[in-house]
């Protein structure tokens, strides 16, 4: 690509588009690929352009859409759309379905750093809704060198895919409600219309609602009906203080589920608990969510309904952004709550 005067530019290629305003209006007065002529000339003086940029034979570059464009393709995974048709050297990315939005942020970061690149993204594992705009792919010159494409293209193909979106399974679910107290009626259950109405955010398919008083057996005998029923999910709520009465967690570490956390750092929903049996998750519930709209239960179920297995190194990071500000009207997932590394 080189500059040159206007009146020199006559039978030579534009390569980028030129705006202009006409009639009060900003738009496109010049498409990219044009060729000049004479007739261009007294027009572009008219919108302010002395010089424009026209190619250069063999000059080892590469427009700004392309280079946005081939990395787009090769990093993209499924669930995700993108502009085939770039404007100004910008590619948008889409989600094609409701999910999860995850991305390699190592990857991402390596991107980044491939000289003229900038990538800008939603953070990794934000739920996401059908159509939502994920981020964009820009480079900031006009051109860059082909080395530079390759280089991006190179990560994006060796790591691929570096952005996708999960759709949330329609798992089988199971709630129990545990609590001598609501048991035998003393009190009302405040959890079950809780539990539906985050369970039928994701559709989930509800097999039933079992409750049990303060009894071991009564409990893990819930856990294990539930579990013969193809039970994916199985939430207990209650019980899951410290108190030395509180047994929701005994039992399920005594069904011989993997406990992959018991606690986590984020307020509200300290007492979460997380464990495997087999391959049906069992949540111990906080007791916040019972009061709170967000808690970290709220930032465990996308991943766990679009088939993430939870490892015990995704927990102690969960501190930093693990602190929400109670806000009048919440706007989660639209905040930082739940989103750290």
């Amino acid at each position: 690509m080189r500059k040159i005067k206007v009146e020199d530019a006559i039978g030579q290629v534009l390569c980028h588009d030129m705006t202009g305003i006409s009639k009060g209006k900003k738009g496109v007065a010049f498409r990219r690929g044009h060729i000049i002529t004479r007739e261009d000339i007294p027009l572009l003086l008219d919108i302010g352009k002395n010089h424009v940029f026209v190619w250069e034979p063999d000059a080892d570059e590469v427009h700004e859409d392309e280079a946005s464009l081939a990395v787009v393709r090769a990093a993209c995974g499924e669930g995700i759309t993108y502009d085939e048709k770039p404007s100004e050297g910008k590619v948008f990315l889409y989600a094609r379905q409701r999910g999860l939005f995850c991305i390699n942020s190592g990857v991402l970061k390596e991107l980044n750093s491939v000289e003229d690149y900038t990538i800008a993204c939603l953070p990794n594992l934000t739920d996401v809704s059908a159509g939502a705009k994920l981020g964009g792919v820009r480079i900031v010159p006009l051109v860059t060198k082909l080395q530079n494409m390759e280089n991006a293209v190179n990560v994006a193909e060796k790591y691929h895919p570096i952005f996708k979106v999960l759709p949330y399974a329609k798992l089988k679910c199971g709630v129990i409600i545990t609590g001598s107290e609501v048991f035998y009626g003393r009190i009302d259950d405040k959890f079950e219309p809780i539990m539906r109405k985050k369970l039928d955010n994701f559709n989930a398919e509800i097999l039933g609602v079992t409750k049990c008083p303060d009894d071991l057996d009564e409990i893990q005998s819930a856990v294990m009906r539930f579990v013969s029923q193809g039970a994916q999910l199985i939430l207990l709520t209650g019980g899951m203080s410290v108190d030395p009465d509180d047994l929701t967690p005994t039992a399920i570490r005594n069904s011989g589920a993997r406990v992959v956390t018991q606690g986590v750092p984020m307020q509200p929903g300290n007492m979460l608990m997380i464990a495997y049996l087999d391959k049906t998750v069992l949540i111990g519930v906080p007791g916040a969510s019972m009061h709170s709209p967000t808690t970290s239960l709220d930032v465990f179920l996308p991943r766990i309904f679009a088939g993430l297995d939870i490892r015990p190194e995704d927990i102690p990071g969960l501190g930093e952004g693990g602190f929400c500000s109670g806000c009048t009207a919440c706007t989660y997932p639209r905040c930082y709550f739940g989103m750290s590394r």
